[in-house]
C-alpha cells in the first residue's frame, strides 16, 4: 500500500490518498477548496491511473470536508463517516459562513463507519478505530500489515487535537489515545490531519499532552 498526501486550504489540512498495486484507491478527508487544489488532487489520481473507490472522513470539521462535494461528483462516491459526525457536518455551512470560506456543501453521510469495521480496497484492509474527543465521533484508520495509522486530528507530532470545539472533550480524547492508539506497535507510523508524520512510540515517550505515564 502507498500513501500520498496533499496539504490543502487555509487550515493546512492533510488530505490522503491510499492506493495499492490494484490501482484502487480511497480518498480520506479531502480538504481541497480551490480550483487549483482540486486539479492537483485529480491530476494525481489520473496520472497514476488510480480508480477511486471510497470517500471517507475521519471527522467532519470544515477543513476536512471542503472537497467532499467535488470528490462525490467527480468520482460518483458516497460519503462514509461515523454517525456521530452527522451534526458536525450539518454545521459546516454555518462555520464556513463565519470564517468566510467558500464552501460547496458536502453530501450527507450515506455509509456509517463504526468501531471494528473493515475498510477494503484492492488487496488492502484498514480497521476502523473509534477515537472521539477532538470531535464527537472521530475515527482513526489502522493497517496492521504496513504499520500505518491515519489519525485525523486525534494525535499530532508532539501534540493532540484541540478539544475546545463543540463536542470536544480532553479527557475523552486522552482516553482514545491511550486506549486505542498507544496499544498499537510503537513503530506504527502516524499520519495526522495536520503537520508531519510521527510514530506511536515517539508520541508515547515525548508527547507533552498524553504520555504513557500521564
Amino acid at each position: 500500500m502507498d500513501i500520498a498526501y496533499f496539504t490543502f486550504n487555509g487550515f493546512a489540512e492533510n488530505t490522503y490518498v491510499l492506493f495499492d498495486d490494484s490501482k484502487e484507491c480511497i480518498i480520506i478527508d479531502p480538504g481541497c477548496n480551490t480550483k487549483e487544489e482540486r486539479k492537483q488532487l485529480a491530476d494525481f489520481i489520473t496520472e497514476n491511473n488510480l480508480n477511486p473507490k471510497r470517500l471517507i472522513n475521519t471527522h467532519c470539521h470544515i477543513d476536512h470536508v471542503l472537497g467532499n462535494r467535488f470528490i462525490h461528483d467527480q468520482y460518483n462516491l458516497i460519503l462514509e463517516a461515523h454517525t456521530g459526525e452527522k451534526t458536525v457536518l450539518e454545521s459546516c455551512i454555518m462555520v464556513a459562513s463565519m470564517y468566510h470560506i467558500p464552501y460547496d456543501p458536502s453530501p450527507a453521510i450515506e455509509k456509517y463507519l463504526e468501531e471494528g469495521m473493515e475498510i477494503n480496497f484492492g488487496s488492502t484492509t484498514l480497521k476502523v478505530l473509534f477515537t472521539p474527543g477532538h470531535s464527537p465521533a472521530s475515527i482513526s484508520l489502522y493497517n496492521a500489515e504496513k504499520g500505518i495509522l491515519i489519525a485525523g486530528d486525534v494525535l499530532f507530532q508532539g501534540s493532540i487535537g484541540r478539544t475546545d470545539l463543540p463536542g470536544g472533550d480532553f479527557n475523552t480524547l486522552k482516553s482514545s489515545i491511550q486506549e486505542k492508539l498507544y496499544v498499537l506497535p510503537p513503530e506504527t507510523v502516524v499520519y495526522p490531519g495536520h503537520g508531519p508524520s510521527t510514530s506511536i512510540g515517539q508520541e508515547m515517550q515525548y508527547n507533552a499532552f498524553v504520555r504513557v505515564d500521564s
